[in-house]
């Protein structure tokens, strides 16, 4: 059997006939691939949470007022009251995983609390659950055309608006999925 390349580091975007709720028209950050699985964060679906929300569910004081209002993304259906901070290179934290040079994924409350008091990251995104593949079941998404893939840009992940995150990740890949029919059959 042919091995798939590792695909972490990389963009899974949700074809448009992608219909389960939980991915349609996401654009999902590969933080890790190997083949026991795959492990992702949702980067274009922000919630009505807030940080403070969240701060005050778990203890975190908030000093920088400017963080408050920092929306909590939906990164994905699983465990989805674990929360994952996807940033750039910034800081020793104590469970950090470097995905690229440009992007970290952390998964330890001392970045909330750097964050809260403005002295975490630059860039980030705050996100609770995560998606994830059991072994050879991303394989088979990717076989049945269910998710457009390539590698990932950081400015979309943090520079870009999360409506916008869907169309400019296919955008980086050269595709545009308004060209993209979301009828299947054979020819």
């Amino acid at each position: 059997m042919e091995q798939t390349p590792n695909l972490t580091g990389h963009f899974l975007i949700a074809m448009p006939n992608l219909a389960d709720p939980n991915f349609f028209h996401t654009v999902t950050f590969l933080c890790e691939h190997n083949p026991a699985g795959a492990m992702g964060l949702v980067v274009n679906r922000p919630t009505d949470i807030m940080l403070a929300d969240l701060a005050e569910q778990i203890g975190v004081e908030i000093t920088e007022p400017d963080v408050a209002n920092t929306p909590i993304y939906q990164g994905g259906p699983v465990q989805t009251e674990r929360g994952f901070v996807l940033h750039t290179p910034f800081g020793e934290w104590d469970n950090s995983l470097e995905v690229t040079p440009e992007v970290t994924l952390t998964l330890s409350q001392d970045i909330l609390e750097a964050i809260g008091a403005g002295v975490g990251p630059e860039k980030y995104i705050i996100a609770l659950g995560y998606a994830g593949w059991g072994e050879g079941q991303l394989e088979e998404e990717l076989a049945a055309n269910a998710w457009l893939n390539g590698p990932a840009d950081a400015s979309i992940i943090f520079d870009t608006p999360a409506e916008s995150r869907w169309t400019a990740a296919a955008s980086h890949l050269g595709v545009d999925l308004g060209t993209l029919s979301s009828d299947v059959g054979h020819a």
